[in-house]
């Protein structure tokens, strides 16, 4: 763990032109974005905010029994945000992934433990590169029971932590897809600044320090 966070240090300081907000791509909405939040029959889903979105969502869709990974906007007042209005951090909104998985194949739990080894929950409103609180860290449970196994999992990876956990964990009440340019983003920008030097660095101190079945 503890090299995990040396490493993000050192991308943060590598990386000065290529932050997750950087695309320069503007769109509007002119449709809602609201996602349901009923999985199909058999399946689950969750919400995790961990910085860049871009990042986060790459991981979640490496693991084995997770189907798929939506990046999308949570936590905030405003409906139906966009990119530009959330990046102005008025919004309240975090960069979210919505997880949808098979509990039969992978339990919350691990995805817990996923969401704890893949970032640093020790940083306020910031991943690596990216500041603000749209990049806090964050877990949107959607039942009592999943509020109640965050807590439980931040009690177990306080200790390997040398700060205090700023993990906010708070109800799921509404999450917005973004826009598809962020869709899948890692896997058709590979050759981007971001991708190369924060993304690729990211997941592959993941896949080093991650304990769980991975898809490959």
């Amino acid at each position: 763990m503890k090299r995990f966070i040396q490493t993000l240090s050192a991308c943060a300081l590598l990386v000065v032109l290529c932050s997750c907000n950087s695309s320069g791509q503007t769109q509007t909405r002119s449709k809602s974005t609201l996602v349901k939040l009923k999985p199909a029959n058999g399946k689950a889903v969750a919400a995790f905010a961990e910085g860049c979105f871009w990042c986060s969502e790459h991981i979640f869709e490496e693991l084995a029994g997770v189907d798929s990974a939506v990046s999308g906007y949570a936590g905030g007042k405003t409906k139906n945000p966009t990119y530009e209005q959330v990046c102005t951090e008025t919004t309240g909104h975090a960069e979210t992934v919505l997880v949808y998985y098979d509990p039969k194949k992978i339990s919350y739990s691990q995805l817990l433990d996923a969401f704890f080894t893949s970032h640093d929950p020790t940083t306020l409103n910031r991943q690596g590169p990216d500041e603000g609180t749209s990049y806090r860290s964050a877990i949107f449970y959607l039942t009592p029971q999943e509020g109640e196994l965050a807590k439980q999992a931040v009690k177990k990876y306080s200790p390997r932590f040398k700060k205090a956990i700023v993990t906010e964990i708070k109800p799921l009440t509404a999450f917005y897809r973004a826009e598809e340019y962020h869709q899948n983003y890692v896997e058709y920008n590979p050759s981007s600044g971001y991708v190369q030097n924060v993304s690729m660095p990211r997941f592959q101190q993941f896949k080093r320090e991650c304990k769980l079945k991975l898809k490959r």
